[in-house]
């Protein structure tokens, strides 16, 4: 390891992940993280009322690895996306007391090869100003995983996010919303305040459950066109975004059942779930893109950037 990274390095990185009923993957997950070479020192795993076999997974494991920590959310309430960002803020606030330079959120479903952390550490450690980093999503078509059409280098998936705590102390917590997308308001937070935020194509991240599945593929398009909305995202950006998603599965009707759900929530005149001031940069961002489409103006932003 080279000076700079250990240098970088020397307060390590912490973990958190929001688990439910996540026996099925979470294994894959465990076992990605436990064959980093540069390890976490602590992974906080919020298990979030789960009833199958989660909980006897990350035990198994949290006694050969002592980072690894269970904690269990027995509170009833309802399970929705303010659930998961509930856990997910457990977690860091068990983690406050530890000296740590990088602090992540990974979902419970992914999995990554073993040097995935050293090589994103060493791109913090080249790049002071990078905030907010992680690896592109690939998820499985016709048995075999593939980057996901909504990857684009400006913008790093809630699976993988890892914030340079100087970052996050600004652009966090997470913040529980209706239709989602707290990771999406902190990466633009930490825009806002100057930091870049960077995702990495040759960082590979496999995702074993599609994007907006939950309750739903056709549901979560809607869902996804309505926190569009709610975000203040511009009509015309939001059109040509969903046009840039016709290849995506399910292809023309995912493409049109976000724009729709977007079009609904702004025909009805639904109340941005955001402050003001996010809503003023997040369309300064998007007017920046759409220029750059029309070649109105040089920027490294284009079509491809424009957010999942």
């Amino acid at each position: 390891m080279s000076s700079q990274l250990q240098s970088s390095t020397t307060r390590g990185y912490v973990l958190v992940t929001a688990a439910y009923n996540e026996e099925i993957h979470i294994e894959r997950t465990i076992q990605s993280v436990i064959a980093q070479t540069i390890l976490p020192l602590k992974w906080v795993i919020v298990s979030d009322g789960s009833t199958d076999r989660t909980d006897e997974i990350v035990l198994r494991y949290s006694k050969d690895h002592s980072f690894i920590t269970l904690s269990r959310i027995t509170d009833e309430h309802p399970r929705n996306f303010a659930a998961q960002v509930m856990a997910i803020n457990h977690g860091f606030t068990l983690l406050k007391d530890l000296d740590f330079e990088f602090i992540g959120n990974i979902d419970a479903d992914i999995s990554f090869a073993p040097t995935y952390y050293e090589t994103l550490l060493e791109r913090f450690a080249c790049d002071v100003e990078l905030g907010c980093a992680g690896g592109f999503i690939c998820e499985e078509s016709k048995g075999v995983f593939t980057d996901r059409l909504g990857n684009s280098t400006s913008s790093v998936a809630h699976a993988v996010q890892l914030f340079r705590k100087s970052c996050f102390d600004v652009a966090g917590p997470y913040q529980a919303l209706k239709f989602g997308g707290p990771d999406w308001v902190a990466e633009v937070r930490a825009r806002q305040f100057g930091w870049k935020v960077l995702s990495f194509q040759d960082l590979k991240v496999n995702h074993f459950r599609p994007t907006a599945s939950a309750g739903g593929v056709m549901r979560g398009r809607l869902r996804q066109g309505r926190m569009d909305h709610a975000m203040g995202s511009l009509v015309l950006f939001e059109c040509l975004k969903c046009l840039r998603r016709f290849d995506e599965s399910p292809r023309l009707l995912g493409a049109l059942l976000r724009f729709s759900g977007f079009m609904i929530a702004y025909l009805r005149g639904e109340p941005r779930l955001v402050p003001d001031d996010f809503v003023a940069f997040l369309r300064q961002e998007q007017r920046q893109r759409l220029r750059a489409l029309v070649g109105l103006r040089s920027t490294t932003h284009s079509l491809d950037s424009f957010r999942a």
